[in-house]
């Protein structure tokens, strides 16, 4: 039966090639949009996961600071360091900036940290962390930026002096850490403009020292648990566990961009299955003569049946491997990370020949009703 599929593949070989190309691309944007799936879950929890905290305090009431704002004083770090169980509690900021950059717009995450305290980013993989208390930075590659470029970001330049990998943010913005205390000034000090009327009104100038979090290390043995609901009881602060942090960040931020891919590759799938069914209809219509006379030498339906499923298993098949090669060949140039999970490719590898069974069962029941009088015909 193999070789009888294989033999009508060979006679029509151009039309085989060209359709098991077709399909590829096809399954290659299924492909695609699972891995831009999981690229955004990954960078959404890759930035929640750099600091390697047990314990997110911010402000009262709020989901902060990734889910939606959140403004504490600075000087709450000072006040969490000394309770009982926390061995390492470091202020963070996070805001995202636009800056004009040679002639072209970056849109950046800007992470403000204590040097020496954690928060920072995990590894350098060129340069330095930052060293001085002002305007140096370290940023991810992805900015495009070199070591020892200069960046504008409000009124002060930064140097970008240690480079770090795959660090974005939820919504795929490369990350860029810059001190506290140049992150405070940037996204809480006012214009000069605004801060000179608000002098000559009389108004008394906002205090800058505010951070959107502070992140906690617990000791071996300490309770997330027992930690966040100690602080869940003071008056001004809410308390997230890592595991709620990362909760909320999936559930939260990506559910909606998780829907619109689930469906958009619900519909590829969908439409896979029509261009395979009407392929193969449109391949059984073309061998009318020869399966009629497959009957008519007495070949039994089973030899019919196998002809079309195993052409339909083929062309998937085919399709899939060079879908799977040309995804891997150009997923590093796509906007957001794209990462190739094996097991869903197995899974759609399934789905795949689940919907070719079902899609083939269109020219089987044509191959079935073809009389063997046919081949005789002129």
């Amino acid at each position: 039966m193999m070789s009888l599929a294989y033999r009508d593949i060979r006679f029509n070989r151009g039309r085989f090639i060209l359709t098991c190309c077709g399909l590829s691309l096809l399954l290659g944007v299924v492909l695609s949009m699972i891995g831009i799936y999981r690229g955004l879950v990954e960078d959404a929890l890759r930035l929640a996961r750099t600091p390697e905290a047990r314990i997110w305090v911010v402000e009262a009431g709020r989901k902060g600071p990734f889910a939606e704002s959140s403004r504490i004083p600075g000087s709450t770090r000072e006040m969490l360091a000394v309770l009982e169980g926390v061995t390492d509690a470091g202020s963070v900021t996070y805001q995202s900036v636009e800056a004009l950059h040679n002639g072209r717009r970056l849109r950046l995450y800007v992470v403000g940290v204590e040097p020496g305290r954690i928060g920072g980013p995990r590894e350098i993989h060129r340069g330095r962390p930052i060293a001085r208390s002002h305007y140096e930075m370290v940023a991810d590659r992805r900015t495009g930026l070199s070591l020892g470029e200069r960046v504008r970001l409000g009124r002060d330049e930064f140097t970008v002096v240690g480079l770090t990998a795959d660090q974005v943010s939820s919504s795929g913005d490369p990350v860029v850490y810059l001190t506290l205390q140049d992150s405070q000034v940037l996204q809480f000090e006012p214009e000069p403009a605004v801060a000179r009327r608000e002098a000559a009104s009389g108004r008394v100038r906002a205090d800058t020292d505010i951070v959107n979090a502070v992140i906690l290390r617990l000791a071996p043995g300490a309770s997330e648990g027992e930690v966040a609901m100690k602080l869940r009881r003071w008056k001004h602060f809410s308390a997230l566990t890592q595991r709620e942090q990362e909760a909320l960040l999936t559930e939260s931020v990506v559910d909606r961009s998780r829907k619109q891919i689930g469906l958009f590759t619900m519909i590829l799938i969908t439409v896979s299955a029509v261009i395979i069914a009407l392929i193969i209809y449109t391949m059984t219509m073309d061998k009318v003569r020869e399966i009629a006379t497959l009957k008519l030498i007495g070949a039994p339906d089973r030899i019919i049946v196998g002809l079309i499923v195993k052409q339909a298993l083929l062309m998937a098949s085919v399709g899939l491997f060079l879908g799977t090669v040309f995804l891997t060949l150009v997923k590093d140039f796509f906007p957001r990370r794209v990462i190739m999970v094996p097991t869903d490719g197995m899974i759609l590898a399934l789905l795949v020949i689940g919907v070719c069974l079902v899609a083939s069962g269109l020219g089987v029941r044509l191959a079935l009703k073809i009389d063997p009088a046919q081949a005789l015909g002129g």
